[in-house]
């Protein structure tokens, strides 16, 4: 069976449990990370020496790094609707999810800590507006692409839409002014529909 470590709160636990919830793969799951440890121990080191989550034993192919797991997930069962074979499909889908991942997130992870796991009298006003200008600016992109093409990568469903949909969850929970953005906002109405979405991504912020 597919092993899993990693807690759920973890955003980029949430895209692997995620991908394995839309290919029915079952799995077992070991919390890791923050609260739990595990990471900092030497055998969970061998496995990733980067001592973050989630990473994965499937089978003896050990894997970290959240996007790479989806991927491979994705390409070992053979999901071309979720990741394509056809070069410049493929490629426009891991451009949508390292830019997601990496663009994105400069903006969300401190707006996420700030206002979600830093105490409020130990919040930074600066790095919050700055954090909000940031993240706001990364969903207009998301909106432009999604209100021409329907999601990030053409008109279904594929591993472009894990990362962006998660950090959309967030960034609509989070306590702060949204500006409109309709499509932006039709986009996780329908991520919403996708039972897989519901139980590991839309869930209470912590």
């Amino acid at each position: 069976m597919l092993k899993v470590w990693g807690r759920r709160n973890s955003i980029n636990v949430m895209k692997v449990l995620w991908v394995c919830d839309e290919l029915s793969l079952p799995i077992e799951r070991i919390d890791a990370g923050l609260q739990y440890g595990i990471v900092n121990t030497p055998e969970y080191a061998a496995m990733n020496p980067d001592r973050r989550v989630p990473t994965i034993d499937d089978h003896g192919t050990i894997l970290f790094e959240s996007n790479v797991i989806c991927r491979y997930l994705a390409t070992k069962h053979r999901r071309e609707d979720l990741m394509p074979s056809e070069h410049a499909q493929r490629f426009s889908v891991e451009r949508w999810m390292d830019w997601a991942s990496f663009s994105v997130s400069q903006g969300m992870t401190p707006l996420f800590w700030q206002l979600v796991r830093t105490p409020e009298d130990q919040r930074s006003a600066a790095t919050i507006a700055n954090a909000i200008v940031e993240s706001e600016r990364s969903m207009r992109i998301i909106n432009d692409q999604v209100q021409q093409t329907g999601f990030m990568q053409g008109d279904h469903f594929t591993l472009a839409d894990v990362p962006t949909a998660c950090l959309v969850h967030r960034w609509l929970k989070l306590p702060i002014e949204h500006a409109a953005l309709p499509a932006l906002e039709d986009y996780y109405r329908r991520m919403l529909e996708r039972p897989a979405y519901l139980k590991h991504v839309a869930v209470d912020l912590s």
